[in-house]
């Protein structure tokens, strides 16, 4: 399976080193998210757990040692005994993922010294290939350590509370048994003073229904400010507590002989003589006094000030809540990070997978195109008004339509070839304007608001006007009844305040194309998913739910910035925003146009797909064009080394063996100066695409394309190309003898009609069809020439033209192939090449040549 590229250092490269690893912005980008993660992650590989890969978070809390490349037991053996290891082991054999929550973890920091303990939340999730093997183990998770701290630190408190309330409590129970004490011994006041007073809570006995203080003890007075209390009534005592409710308890108490218990209670008391409030927090129980007969005769007062334990208590909450609050932030960053990481691995993953089946899928549709577009041409010139034309046109439209899929799916996946030029959006938008009519019908007003001083951007003119068609459809579909469809274009600035908000752009001067409608809009949770490859609203069977994602993909790639608005019931804008170019506007050569010609020169294919080679070699050889081929670029260089004249090499970019499609263009640049190269490629890669975008001066001719796409491009490839001087046809000296030639060719219609046409030029020719019957005729007579295929039937046309120059040392040799011949000084001998399919002027050529 292909992983991400391991990090050594495990810190991120800077910007530049990124660029020259070669590694994609949308790469870098996720590369720089997860070295910015918030927790840890690190990866795992193989069965001893060597590390490949950890960002930032992690290196730091591993104590900044080099790990990366060591297994793990090498690389923290502190860990040994704490279960880590055994964890790991028992993830990479059973493939389930284990969950860790607040596990403790000595680790030692770099320098040495004791184990320092952190506690981690955490996953082990086993990571699998292709077949569903384990491969490794992708590791993340936070530093909860602060966490865990807070919480035990909480609990100690509540700990320490909890036994103050037991104190507090115990406290209760002696004012209690205090009570009944007082109740026993009414008549001793002296002693119940003394009791009163060595009690550490308050306590006071109020007498009758006035509530008049009797008794009060030390912290009752220190409570009330040292004011005189004894034989005053509670309203006239505290007059403070009358509107706070207290006094109408001790009514209530008084009343039904029910004791209150209050707790944690408010109360506003005068402190001094300044006459200051001070709020005070009470626990405290009013219980009535009965005398002998069970009637109420007065109350009494006993409690405790707990203040400072209430502060504390809020104090403690505060912190509570803003542990969970940071907890909670920190989770949803965490969460955050998660879903963006989550959401470039499905992005990268999609991109693998798209360029793999895009590749396949696009050979696939060649072949069938291909192959209808011959199959359409022979039954026009056999039946010109046959039923099968319909029957052609229709799949050679699913064809198409299977194409512009996978164009969408690769631009969905920023990783379409594009080929951006300097372009004015103005111009491209008004020649859109009749096209945009024919495809939005009647019902809908088209109206373009162009801004002033328009910027010029670098984009690619064709996708642009494809992605604002698509767009525009998309309009057209949530307008049924008809509307209003308005394309803006202007110059913005996107400021820092803006691009706060979005990591994936940067502040500048930026061109806006806006495409707005009044159609029916869009929920926030469609809105959500809109740029999702395959999620539409629409019916089944109606799009395929690509446009918005194609146009996401396409601006994105091009480094430009994409915006949806929308509500339910006000149509729907969508912004589109593209650098600004300081350059001059290109002029873009536009091949869609025009007749389709064909032409005589020589081209070299190279395809590895036998029935997309087959496909080409017919498609060329219907145009006039001579055509060679090759399975791999290997066999090309070497067809191009053996002296045969090509004009255009046209090959596909991914070929399998040593030698990759460009090296294999540039060397057959330097040999042959004025051959003309085109690519082709259902699927590109980065052979000749860095950064998105096409290399300098590389043609493309995009997988699947028809025979008039192919006809124009090469057309017009060889009408530009430098041609180095050579001598006009004919201008060689001629034999001025007739020679006599042997003809060796195992197509016997091939071999005839050679033989004919070197008579025609006034020679005398003999054939034969295998190489046994050529080494008879040598035998039989002497040759001036032997032209021979390399492959006899199996046999080897080389094999033969050495046992003829062995007989007949004067002898020349020329070879006839489709797929080349041996380099000139592989076999030891001069001789010459003539490519299939040949005419009678290449074998004038040829003749004049040896001369």
């Amino acid at each position: 399976m292909n992983l991400p590229l391991p990090l050594h250092p495990p810190t991120l490269a800077t910007e530049s080193a990124l660029e020259q690893a070669k590694i994609s912005r949308p790469y870098r980008e996720l590369l720089r998210l997860f070295e910015q993660a918030p927790g840890f992650v690190c990866f795992f590989r193989g069965p001893r757990h060597v590390y490949e890969l950890q960002n930032h978070a992690h290196h730091r809390l591993a104590g900044f040692k080099d790990i990366i490349g060591k297994p793990v037991r090498e690389a923290l053996p502190e860990l040994e005994g704490q279960q880590f290891f055994e964890l790991l082991d028992q993830v990479f054999a059973s493939g389930q993922a284990f969950v860790g929550t607040a596990l403790p973890l000595g680790v030692i920091q770099a320098g040495g010294g004791q184990a320092v303990m952190r506690y981690i939340d955490f996953v082990y999730q086993p990571i699998v290939d292709e077949a569903g093997a384990v491969v490794g183990i992708f590791s993340q998770g936070s530093d909860v350590t602060e966490r865990v701290l807070a919480e035990e630190s909480l609990r100690r408190k509540q700990e320490e509370l909890e036994r103050m309330v037991e104190q507090r409590t115990a406290a209760l129970s002696e004012a209690h048994a205090a009570l009944k004490l007082a109740n026993e011994l009414q008549g001793d006041k002296m002693h119940l003073q003394r009791l009163f007073e060595q009690a550490p809570g308050f306590i006071c006995v109020l007498r009758g229904p006035e509530h008049v203080f009797e008794l009060a003890n030390a912290s009752y007075r220190q409570l009330t400010g040292g004011r005189e209390l004894i034989g005053k009534n509670i309203r006239t005592a505290l007059p403070e507590v009358v509107d706070q409710g207290f006094t109408g308890l001790l009514d209530e108490v008084y009343r039904t002989g029910r004791a209150f218990i209050g707790r944690a209670v408010p109360v506003d008391l005068l402190s001094g003589p300044d006459g200051l409030k001070a709020t005070r927090h009470l626990d405290f129980i009013y219980q009535p006094v009965l005398d002998p007969m069970g009637a109420v005769i007065g109350i009494f007062v006993q409690g405790n000030d707990v203040t400072e334990q209430k502060q504390a208590r809020d104090e403690l909450a505060r912190h509570q809540m803003e542990l969970e609050s940071l907890v909670s932030a920190r989770t949803e960053e965490l969460s955050a990070a998660q879903h963006a990481l989550q959401r470039s691995q499905k992005m990268e993953a999609i991109g693998k997978l798209t360029g793999g089946v895009a590749h396949d899928f696009n050979n696939i549709l060649q072949v069938v195109g291909g192959n209808l577009e011959l199959l359409q041409r022979r039954i026009e010139q056999l039946q010109p008004d046959g039923d099968g034309r319909q029957l052609l046109e229709t799949a050679l439209q699913a064809v198409e339509r299977g194409g512009k899929l996978s164009a969408q799916l690769l631009a969905f996946a920023r990783r379409q070839p594009l080929q951006p030029v300097v372009v004015n959006p103005g111009r491209i938008v008004g020649e859109m304007d009749d096209l945009l009519r024919r495809a939005l019908g009647e019902t809908i007003q088209i109206e373009t608001v162009r801004g002033g001083g328009l910027w010029n951007t670098v984009v690619d003119p064709n996708q642009l006007e494809n992605v604002i068609l698509n767009l525009a459809i998309n309009a057209r579909d949530a307008m049924p009844g008809g509307g209003r469809l308005t394309i803006e274009i202007g110059n913005a600035l996107l400021d820092d305040a803006y691009v706060a908000a979005e990591p994936d752009i940067k502040a500048g001067q930026y061109v806006l194309i806006a495409v707005s409608d009044t159609g029916s809009g869009m929920s926030p949770e469609v809105l959500e998913r809109a740029c999702e490859p395959f999620f539409t609203t629409k019916p089944e069977g109606v799009g395929t739910g690509l446009g918005l994602s194609m146009a996401y993909g396409f601006v994105k790639q091009t480094g430009g910035h994409f915006r949806i608005y929308s509500e339910v019931g006000h149509g729907t804008t969508i912004k589109m925003y593209f650098p600004r170019s300081f350059e001059t506007e290109n002029t873009v050569t536009r091949l869609t146009g025009g007749p389709v010609e064909g032409g005589t020169e020589t081209v070299l294919v190279v395809e590895d797909d036998a029935a997309v080679q087959r496909t080409v070699v017919e498609m060329l050889g219907s145009l006039g064009y001579r055509v060679l081929k090759a399975d791999n670029a290997s066999a090309a260089l070497s067809i191009v080394k053996s002296g045969m004249p090509i004009d255009l090499l046209f090959t596909d970019v991914v070929m399998p063996g040593p030698l990759r499609s460009p090296e294999l263009a540039r060397q057959a640049k330097e040999l042959l100066p004025g051959l003309a190269v085109l690519f082709t490629s259902g699927y590109t890669q980065n052979a000749i695409v860095h950064g998105g975008r096409l290399d300098p001066g590389v043609e493309l001719l995009s997988k699947p394309y028809g025979r008039d796409q192919l006809a124009r491009k090469i057309r017009h490839l060889l009408a530009n190309r430098s041609i180095p001087a050579v001598p006009e046809p004919g201008t060689v000296a001629q034999a001025a003898v007739a020679r006599r030639i042997l003809v060796a060719e195992d197509n016997r219609d091939l071999m005839q009609t050679t033989c004919g046409l070197f008579d025609a030029l006034g020679h005398a020719a003999s054939g034969a069809a295998t190489l046994d019957a050529a080494v008879a005729l040598l035998r039989d007579g002497a040759f001036d020439l032997l032209f021979t295929d390399i492959d006899l039937a199996g046999q080897s046309g080389i094999d033969l033209a050495r046992l003829a120059l062995a007989g007949q040392p004067g002898l020349k040799v020329a070879f006839a192939s489709g797929y080349g011949a041996p380099e000139r000084d592989a076999l030891g001998f001069p001789f010459w090449v003539v490519a299939k399919p040949y005419s009678l002027e290449d074998l004038e050529n040829l003749l004049a040549r040896m001369v």
